[in-house]
């Protein structure tokens, strides 16, 4: 619940305001014949409000339509509203659960005022009960009202689309598109009218790109179902995607990425859909626009999930991939530091990654000068390809290494605290390095004193 701002008063639907308590029940809000909701025969809400759970009518505020609850109504322990509110002999009110704590720890005192107490018993507050039940209650109604109104809409939407064309249709689109972001209760109303099936229909090799991109827009904020998400990998439909991927604005792009992605969590998913040499060079041509941060994470988010398949690796290499993210490492913010060197630690294990990471001449220098510098993966990652590239031509990569620093990082990694796996690789590593070298000359490398060898 949001934090409250201390207010003498608070408003009522419609620009009412109430000053106190006193003032709510003489204006007939609560128990009398005024405005506000319509009140039972014993003065209280009426059977529509009493059937509503004043709980489970805060959370469902809180989650959809948070705004600021007048200070009367707040807990002055917890800071949350209160649900069962209790009056103490001074004056001051808490709800029940928080304020019996206070005494069960020994307190004998008010916690706002620190007054001592007379009287430890607890009176309800069924006045400030009342009205807080109204005010919950009243923009809980309208919240249903509201949402079913958006669900009603998205429905029309859905249907619309069936007879609507050309930039009528792409409205349509945007409008549902728009209200699914805005209102996660409308995917199932979204689902339920068969707008899954429709929206997948609109995509195919006669699509527009303007269609084409609204749909993907929608299709990657629902919950896809297993059949969804086959139909949806068919050849035509990924074709189109992939050419919005290499085309569309920087929306569309990342929209695109995480369409395909989540394609790939699905079981029945087959590597051969993302072996198209048009798709790996879009991903590299996102992850290489700096002007966009975001689109950069979602191609590197793409392309290591499609590292995970060994048969694609081969190409991802044939199209330059990895003197590009060598390019890029000592510029990537920590969060896609991560991926990129996971992406060229899958693609060392293939012959032709490997020779490519040996070829590339920031290899090794940027692999040395990042260790230690980003997480413990990034350092495991970079282990491994810089082991793979000494063990592959220790006589020309090993020397390459040490004279960039490496001894020295080496021994700063074995000195840390990182995991014994990690340590035990730089120990190998550091070994492997030293062949070439005098034991003097090498301690000179690692720039360490006698004493300390």
């Amino acid at each position: 619940m949001p934090q409250y701002q201390q207010q003498a008063s608070w408003r009522l639907e419609g620009g009412g305001q109430i000053i106190d308590l006193e003032t709510a029940i003489k204006d007939g809000i609560l128990g009398g014949g005024g405005g506000g909701l319509p009140a039972g025969k014993d003065g209280t809400l009426g059977a529509t409000a009493e059937k509503l759970d004043l709980k489970k009518m805060i959370d469902e505020l809180d989650s959809a339509a948070p705004e600021d609850v007048p200070s009367v109504f707040i807990c002055p322990i917890s800071l949350e509203p209160m649900v069962d509110p209790v009056t103490l002999c001074t004056g001051q009110t808490y709800e029940r659960a928080n304020i019996l704590k206070w005494f069960s720890l020994g307190h004998l005192t008010c916690p706002t005022t620190m007054q001592e107490l007379w009287d430890d018993a607890v009176t309800p507050n069924r006045t400030l009960h009342q009205l807080i039940n109204a005010w919950f209650s009243q923009r809980y109604l309208l919240l249903k009202k509201r949402s079913e109104d958006v669900q009603g809409r998205a429905a029309e939407l859905v249907q619309s689309l069936k007879k609507v064309k050309g930039q009528a249709r792409v409205q349509a689109l945007k409008d549902l598109q728009k209200i699914v972001v805005a209102h996660p209760s409308v995917k199932k109303t979204v689902a339920d009218s068969g707008g899954v099936s429709l929206l997948s229909s609109l995509l195919g090799p006669f699509t527009s790109h303007a269609v084409g991109s609204e749909v993907i827009a929608i299709l990657v904020n629902l919950c896809l179902d297993s059949d969804a998400k086959t139909s949806l990998m068919q050849p035509a439909r990924i074709s189109l995607v992939v050419d919005m991927l290499n085309e569309g604005t920087i929306d569309t792009k990342i929209n695109c990425t995480r369409f395909i992605e989540m394609l790939m969590e699905e079981k029945s998913f087959r590597w051969e859909v993302v072996s198209s040499l048009s798709l790996l060079v879009a991903l590299l041509r996102l992850v290489k626009d700096k002007r966009h941060p975001n689109g950069m994470a979602a191609g590197l988010s793409l392309l290591k999930a499609i590292c995970s398949h060994e048969q694609v690796r081969s190409l991802i290499v044939s199209v330059g991939a990895v003197p590009q993210l060598v390019e890029l490492l000592p510029n990537l913010s920590p969060e896609c530091s991560e991926p990129a060197w996971h992406i060229l630690d899958d693609l060392s294990t293939t012959p032709e990654g490997l020779s490519a990471l040996k070829d590339c001449p920031q290899t090794i220098p940027n692999a040395v000068r990042l260790l230690m510098r980003v997480s413990e993966a990034c350092t495991q990652y970079a282990l491994s390809i810089l082991w793979a590239v000494c063990k592959l031509a220790p006589d020309e990569c090993a020397s390459l290494a040490v004279e960039a620093g490496l001894a020295a990082k080496l021994l700063l990694v074995i000195q840390s605290g990182c995991s014994p796996e990690l340590k035990q690789r730089a120990a190998e590593l550091l070994k492997l390095c030293s062949l070439n070298y005098t034991t003097t000359l090498f301690i000179s490398k690692c720039k360490l004193t006698r004493t300390i060898q």
